[in-house]
């Protein structure tokens, strides 16, 4: 019998194969057969606008005006972001900007400082 890799995400070792796909019956992760052989260690890496790999605690740029959702005030270019924590999502930077107060930034609208 085949040993199956252990989830990637809640590392339950309950996997099964459907079709093309391993599936976990804990925590419902999907993900492909093809990726259990490179390691389940992988991560995404996350650039800013230059393509320099970014990191938790980096220190970033603002490089264009960026208009804070539900307010009328504005991130202005070349506002220093400090200590960034990195998080999977739509928006991957989660910050605190002085005067502004907790958001969350694409990294494609900043540069490392």
């Amino acid at each position: 019998m085949s040993q199956l890799p252990p989830c990637p995400q809640c590392t339950s070792e309950y996997t099964y194969e459907d079709m093309s796909l391993y599936v976990c019956p804990e925590c419902a992760h999907e993900w492909p057969k093809d990726a259990s052989s490179e390691g389940a260690g992988d991560e995404r890496v996350i650039t800013d606008a230059n393509g320099n790999p970014l990191q938790d605690g980096d220190t970033v740029s603002v490089i264009k005006d960026l208009k804070v959702k539900g307010s009328s005030s504005v991130v202005k270019v070349g506002t220093k972001v400090k200590n960034i924590r990195l998080v999977d999502g739509d928006h991957d930077i989660d910050c605190k900007i002085d005067g502004v107060g907790a958001m969350k930034l694409k990294s494609e609208f900043v540069k490392k400082a």
